[in-house]
């Protein structure tokens, strides 16, 4: 398969065929390859981006608020 480059206005537009049903407006990086390539991946969220450093990531217990007479009983029937 392949697609035609085409001038809209003052761009130009490579078309996205309906078979690779990709929802609309979604949006894309682009790559160019030194060979002529052409690459385009879907825009993610860069998980490394934000504040999130500096927000209190520590794991709750699992049993957060029971009793240890509670917690034995559970280890002894499990």
């Amino acid at each position: 398969m392949s697609v035609k480059l085409r001038k809209v206005g003052s761009s130009h537009v490579l078309t996205v065929p309906n078979k690779f049903k990709v929802p609309e407006n979604t949006e894309f990086d682009v790559f160019h390859g030194h060979d002529g390539s052409i690459i385009y991946t879907p825009k993610r969220n860069n998980p490394f981006e934000g504040d999130w450093y500096n927000q209190d990531l520590k794991q709750e217990s699992e049993f957060e608020g029971v009793d240890d007479l509670n917690i034995e009983m559970v280890r002894k029937s499990g």
